[in-house]
């Protein structure tokens, strides 16, 4: 990862000095980086990591990375990982504009390697990513989305990345086309479990009541305890619910209450309940390759994305 990152920033450099300065400042804020320890885990179950292993790490952080630039400019978000976002500091126009540089960035890497394979694989995801981002859209309007169409939207807009992620990784060390399949699928049990946890966040899952951050609320997100909620709460209740998220998403006491409600539905434990059936599947789909350093690392990272405190 220390060999990486320097590999990364290289890639990031510019000789304009405004792009300089705002990517810059994107590396020193990123994050837990675990989209690139899958590509290089899943790289090493099948051998070493390669020249194209560091060359699929890249790429994935680099449209990563422009579409949460992006991502920052549509939500309006002014915070992005306790810092200001990019939109905060330098404005939307010359925000939107670092995000196509890095996409730009991204395409041009592949193309200069000669990295189609793994250009198909990463502007797929990216493309799902895009799909999941309208349906939400499109659903959230009319706070009618059903659990079959939640799993649809956490699967195209968290859980594909993580799949081209994984996917990336193993062709990037040669691996056949079905074991590259495994490794996605693999990738996509592990990010829906991701998201899941992600929406207990929100409830102060773990914590008590009062911890919880009704951020998703706020936002009018249909996360898992709600559409559950929602699906098991009588008439009256139900249309209350549907009150607080469409009108009253900032009044702290509503957003309490319908917080309560979730929980007390069994919300909360039908969400880990199906966050820990996903981690049994994509340990399931791990422990179908050979045991080896690399395996037990990212059953390691398996873990640690439904054990994380943030």
């Amino acid at each position: 990862m220390r060999e990486f990152e320097m590999y990364f920033r290289e890639a990031m450099r510019s000789e304009n000095k405004l792009l300089d300065r705002v990517t810059h400042y994107i590396i020193r804020r990123k994050g837990k980086q675990m989209r690139p320890m899958f590509v290089f885990l899943c790289s090493r179950m099948f051998g070493q990591a390669t020249p194209s292993t560091y060359v699929a790490a890249s790429l994935i952080e680099l449209l990563h990375t422009a579409t949460l630039v992006h991502d920052d400019v549509v939500d309006d978000a002014q915070i992005r990982r306790g810092f200001f976002s990019v939109n905060a500091l330098w404005k939307n126009k010359i925000a939107v504009l670092i995000g196509d540089y890095l996409l730009a960035r991204g395409l041009l890497m592949s193309v200069d390697n000669n990295e189609f394979k793994l250009l198909h694989i990463v502007s797929t995801a990216v493309r799902e990513m895009s799909e999941g981002e309208l349906l939400q859209q499109e659903k959230s309007r009319l706070l009618n989305i059903s659990e079959s169409v939640y799993f649809e939207i956490i699967r195209q807009k968290t859980a594909s990345l993580i799949g081209a992620c994984c996917a990336a990784g193993a062709a990037a060390a040669n691996a056949g086309k079905e074991e590259m399949e495994r490794m996605r699928e693999f990738g996509i049990a592990v990010g829906t479990a991701f998201q899941i946890k992600d929406d207990l966040f929100d409830y102060g899952y773990g914590k008590d009541i009062g911890k919880a951050t009704g951020i998703d609320i706020q936002e009018k997100k249909m996360t898992l305890p709600l559409i559950y909620a929602l699906n098991n709460s009588d008439k009256s209740v139900r249309k209350r619910m549907i009150d607080t998220v469409k009108n009253h998403n900032t009044h702290s006491d509503r957003v309490k209450e319908l917080i309560k409600t979730v929980r007390d539905s069994g919300g909360i434990e039908y969400a880990a309940k199906k966050m820990e059936d996903f981690r049994e599947k994509a340990l399931e789909i791990l422990f179908t390759f050979p045991q080896n350093e690399a395996r037990n690392s990212l059953e390691g990272l398996v873990q640690f994305t439904i054990h994380r405190d943030k």
